[in-house]
């Protein structure tokens, strides 16, 4: 059976924020793939099995906020690609399911990061996540680096 590509053709906005990691390429896809309570979830919220077409949940906290995110995998190439439905509510993709692609290359001893994200409902949701992913990143290189 294939897998169900979202529809974006009607939300065509998107961002690419890339940056250029110390960590070694394994380290981003598992980071990416199955470990986001490590880095970007809250603990005990995610629920990921990195499966083509199997869905996952996890929450961030701002505080007392909770912001419940959730998708499924699309594509998944060890090393090298991840690629993911993103969904979230108000202040996030405003419940439009959009597509968040993380291409990882082989840089020295690190790696490049190439991160797109497609099919927002506005510009103004584009613009957030594009400040937010920048940090995302920077967040995740710190935390892989640091081996916590």
């Amino acid at each position: 059976m294939a897998i169900a590509e979202p529809d974006l053709s009607a939300r065509p906005i998107h961002c690419v924020v890339e940056r250029r990691m110390a960590c070694a390429p394994h380290a981003i896809f598992l980071a990416w793939a199955q470990q986001f309570d490590r880095w970007f979830a809250a603990p005990g919220t995610v629920l990921m099995t990195p499966k083509v077409d199997a869905p996952f949940f996890f929450e961030t906290r701002h505080g007392e906020q909770r912001h419940p995110h959730y998708g499924r995998f699309l594509r998944l190439m060890p090393d090298r690609l991840v690629e993911v439905t993103w969904l979230t509510g108000a202040g996030g993709t405003e419940g439009a399911e959009t597509v968040v692609t993380v291409d990882i290359a082989p840089n020295g001893s690190g790696a490049l990061v190439r991160l797109t994200h497609s099919g927002f409902p506005n510009e103004a949701s584009m613009r957030r996540h594009d400040e937010a992913w920048r940090a995302v990143l920077e967040h995740q290189e710190n935390v892989l680096s640091s081996g916590t």
